[in-house]
Order: C-alpha cells, then structure tokens, then sequence
C-alpha cells in the first residue's frame, strides 16, 4: 500500500522456530500435542468448575476465569504457529498481527491481575477464615475479576492504538513466531520513545504491583501458617496455596524476562522464553493445579465417571 511516495506494510514474514523443513514437521507434531493437552486441560478445569458443585468457592471461580484466558490466549498464538510450519510463506496480513498483538497484551494482562486476585482470595481464606464468605461474596469476586478483565481491556487498548498509529514502511521481517509488541515496534518508520515508555508503565503496572500485592498476600499467609501448632494443619494449609504459588512464579517469572529489561537487549534468545510463556505455561497449569489440588481430581474423576456411564 502507497501513501504519498512512502509505501506501507500490508504483511509480516515470520521467522518462526526454524528453517529446517524435517525439524518444522517435528515441531509441528510437537506443539499440535502440547496446543492440545492445554486445551483438554483448561477445557476440563472450567467444566469440572461449572458441574460440580463443591467447586462453586471464590477460589474456583477465580481458577475458571484463568482457565478461560489460557485457551483463548494459546489460540491466538498456537494455530497460526502450526500454519506456518506448514506453509511455504509465512507471513501474517498487517491486520493479523494488530489483532494478535492487541489480544495477546488484552489476555495476559488480564491474567496477572487474576492471579493477584488469587492471592488475595488465599490470603483472606487463611488469615480470616471466620468472615472469609462474607468478604469473598459473589459481588466481590465479581467485581475484583471485572477488574482484571476491565484494566486488561483498557490497558491494552491504548498500546495498540499506540501501535498501530506508527507508520510501517520498511522492513516486514518479524525475528520471531508470533507478533510480540516488542519486536513489532523494531520495526515502525518512526520515533517510538513514547511506545517504550509506555509499555514499560504498563508493565510496572501490570506486573510490579500485582506482584508486590502478591507478595504481601503471601508474606502475611506464610506468618499465619508459622503460628499454627499443629505440623498437619501447616502441611493442610500451605498446600492450599502451592498450586497457586508456582504459577504465580512461573507466569511473573518469564513475564518480567521478557518486558522488563531494556529494549536492547532483546535477543533471539527470547523466543524460547516466549515459547515457555505463552504455549507450555497454559498447559501446566491444569496439570499444577489438579495434581496438587484433591478436590479438583475428585471432581475430574466423577465427571469422567458421568461421561463414561454415558
């Protein structure tokens, strides 16, 4: 497309995982395997949530919702990854990568304040269990999720209108298997020093503070488990809160990798971490969250039970 005597990117070419036609089948085999297990995974969690009773707790409601952001954010990534493994040309039209750029950012914002919410939801669970119905009642977990998916919408918003404003009119090359924002804007024909900056707000945003929420939240349930006598009712408690701990860590973890360091130093090194955040994430998480959680395998096997008496 031609405006005036520039020209402007109408399509990306991705790089994607490899150049190598044997290793792009065996890769295609293996993240067809992995796309699946999330989804069989999270598809599972939120039915199991939804059919069993038991699981009708803030706690689940908060899991379900996590669930829900994993499938629909490893399907805006993973399908058109194995496309392209597939094809000869791969590119992805200007409005594709706008559009996966903007729910890719929409999707895991949201997830880093649901996993906040989590926190506060164990946090109140353990440290005031007496009044823990009243303060977690279904109109605050509605609101605190609405929150999540609210500030995830809005934030996202404005750094694709950020985005997509920059004028694209040199190279189209994308040195990675999806369009992550970042190396996206490596490759606008302009200043993007307010882009930067504001990517880096909404990253301390999004991820500092809900971190630091995080923290304190478990800061203080680590001091009440310490206080319990009884070494069985610390195991009991504390393993209520492991599932969600090593997501926490894994999700921050390789999200802070990523978004916060300088944009200089973003390297081809980074797409492995991109491949652990964005595709193997999604599919640990049903697995951590149902092997250490005994009420979600109960509920797993009973709905199993229902669909094979069926």
């Amino acid at each position: 497309m031609e405006k005036g005597n520039q020209s402007f990117v109408t399509e990306f070419i991705l790089a994607g995982l490899s150049n190598n036609p044997t290793t792009e089948i065996i890769l295609f085999v293996l993240f067809l395997v992995i796309y699946l297990c999330a989804l069989t995974g999270n598809l599972l969690i939120v039915t199991v949530i939804q059919v069993d009773s038991r699981l009708h707790t803030p706690m689940y409601f908060f899991l379900s919702n996590l669930s829900f952001v994993d499938i629909t954010y490893t399907s805006i990534i993973v399908p058109k990854m194995l496309e392209l493994f597939l094809s000869p040309r791969k590119v992805i039209s200007f409005v594709g990568c706008m559009t996966q750029v903007y729910i890719y950012l929409f999707l895991g914002e949201t997830e880093c304040l649901l996993l906040a919410a989590m926190a506060y939801d164990r946090y109140v669970a353990i440290c005031n269990p007496l009044h823990y119905m009243i303060i977690m009642n279904k109109t605050a977990c509605l609101k605190l999720a609405g929150i999540a998916w609210m500030c995830g919408f809005v934030i996202s918003l404005i750094d694709i209108y950020i985005t997509v404003r920059l004028p694209f009119c040199g190279p189209n090359y994308i040195d990675h298997f999806f369009c992550e924002i970042p190396v996206v804007l490596k490759l606008a024909c302009a200043d993007i020093s307010l882009n930067e900056v504001i990517m880096v707000a909404g990253a301390s945003l999004l991820l500092i503070v809900p971190l630091i929420l995080v923290l304190i939240s478990y800061f203080r349930i680590i001091t009440a488990i310490l206080k319990m006598h009884s070494v069985e009712g610390r195991r009991k408690t504390f393993s209520t809160c492991a599932s969600h701990l090593v997501v926490v860590t894994i999700f921050y973890g390789t999200a802070m990798v990523l978004y916060m360091k300088p944009r200089s130093e973003h390297t081809t090194s980074d797409k492995a971490v991109s491949v652990f955040y964005t595709i193997i994430t999604p599919m640990l998480n049903p697995l951590i969250y149902s092997l250490r959680n005994k009420d979600v395998k109960q509920a797993i096997g009973k709905t199993l039970e229902i669909k094979t008496a069926l």
